[in-house]
């Protein structure tokens, strides 16, 4: 077996790490993580992804040559702090991956945050304005990203094989790159790193793929939080199925959307909470606007995460709101039984 090309960190191991991971080495990367104080269910599906389990992020910025962060968005700034106290406390001596101390770490915020918050994690590595040494001591190279799409997935095929050179084809999201560095401009595996994650790198600006990303969300799972609020409130009045046959005649892709993405949300409604009250911050901060619409929509996944019995729900272990009208019935209950606590 050929030695993998190079060593990817990933935090963490989630329904997108663990596509990722499958990606990565599926095309000769080897993956790793930090699995201390990690659920069983992270630990299997890290497993189940051929990820190497180590048990500190001092281990991972001594082995890994990229850092991929890819962790709900109110996580993202604690785990990129992570990753600089761990450069402060171990550096990257030499190891059995020929990391040393001048040897630049990569490290890649993929997470929905806004621009403003991703340059806060990037003045953790960044030198400082006053021209004194930066935090932290080991060099680190900052890429501003952010993923649009869901998970990778393979797709078999009979024969052949995709651009990567694998003999599955992936459904692969995009991820925009923005900033000084570019992940293909890595030495030696750059390029079919870039490649395989379908990176494209935008702007040489920090902010600019988060900043695509935020209104990329806004439009996408802003339209789910305005489904979830129609269908549930059509339920009460016991009009959902007239709402449904009228959007399907009349406006039947809209109907499409909406479906798909109410009915995919309930597991992940306490990420999209976060990456909602990011939406209104970009909004506010770069657009001018009045941020109380995305505020709404965060506390529209609020309400579902913490309110209801969907916030249970698990990728790949579905139970409930598995259709557009046990949604509504969940949502219509949470709120009851919240207005009932609060009377």
């Amino acid at each position: 077996m050929a030695a993998p090309l190079a060593k990817i960190g990933i935090i963490s191991i989630g329904d997108m790490g663990v596509g990722i991971a499958k990606l990565l080495v599926a095309n000769g990367f080897s993956v790793a993580t930090n699995a201390n104080g990690r659920s069983n269910d992270t630990l299997e599906r890290a497993k189940s992804a051929q990820v190497e389990l180590l048990d500190s992020d001092e281990a991972l910025v001594r082995q890994c040559a990229v850092i991929l962060s890819v962790v709900p968005p109110r996580d993202a700034v604690a785990t990129a702090q992570r990753i600089a106290d761990a450069l402060s406390i171990s550096g990257r001596d030499n190891d059995d991956n020929n990391n040393n101390n001048n040897t630049p770490l990569y490290f890649a915020d993929l997470n929905a945050v806004s621009p403003s918050t991703v340059k806060r994690i990037a003045a953790l590595f960044d030198s400082r304005e006053d021209g004194l040494p930066a935090p932290v001591p080991a060099p680190v190279r900052f890429v501003d990203g952010s993923i649009l799409g869901g998970p990778p997935k393979p797709k078999p095929v009979d024969a052949g094989a995709d651009a990567t050179g694998s003999s599955t084809q992936w459904s692969l999201p995009h991820i925009p790159t923005s900033g000084p560095h570019q992940l293909s401009a890595i030495p030696v595996f750059g390029p079919r790193l870039a490649a395989t994650l379908n990176a494209r790198h935008i702007s040489g600006a920090i902010g600019a793929a988060s900043g695509l990303k935020m209104c990329f969300g806004g439009l996408s799972k802003g339209l789910t939080a305005i489904a979830v609020q129609s269908f549930a409130t059509a339920a009460r009045l016991g009009v959902l199925g007239e709402l449904r046959a009228e959007l399907g005649a009349v406006l039947p892709r809209h109907l499409e959307l909406a479906e798909r993405g109410v009915v995919g949300m309930a597991p992940k409604a306490y990420r999209w909470a976060g990456e909602m009250e990011e939406v209104a911050c970009t909004l506010a901060e770069e657009g001018g606007f009045d941020p109380d619409t995305f505020v709404g929509a965060a506390k529209t996944y609020r309400l579902v995460a913490d309110d209801t019995v969907l916030g249970r729900e698990k990728v790949g272990k579905r139970v409930r709101g598995t259709t557009v009208e046990d949604v509504a019935d969940a949502v219509a209950e949470g709120l009851r039984t919240k207005r009932k606590k609060n009377d």
